[in-house]
């Protein structure tokens, strides 16, 4: 049976061994911060949409103007 320091340092090398290997890519997840400002952008985009649906629809004509 192995002992608990034998896994540790068997993860240890994996890990070393992962990121000196290049054809094997890691990848990480996006931090709180880049999560929270991608949908901040999203929102921002969804609101300008709606924003300019509004002013379409609302915008007076010039043919009823005449």
């Amino acid at each position: 049976m192995k002992s608990a320091s034998t896994f540790a340092k068997q993860g240890v090398q994996d890990e070393t061994e992962a990121m000196n290997n290049p054809e094997k890519p890691t990848i990480s997840a996006p931090s709180r911060e880049e999560r929270l400002a991608a949908k901040l952008r999203e929102n921002l985009r969804r609101r300008k949409a709606q924003s300019r649906a509004m002013e379409d629809t609302h915008a007076p004509t010039g043919d009823s103007q005449a």
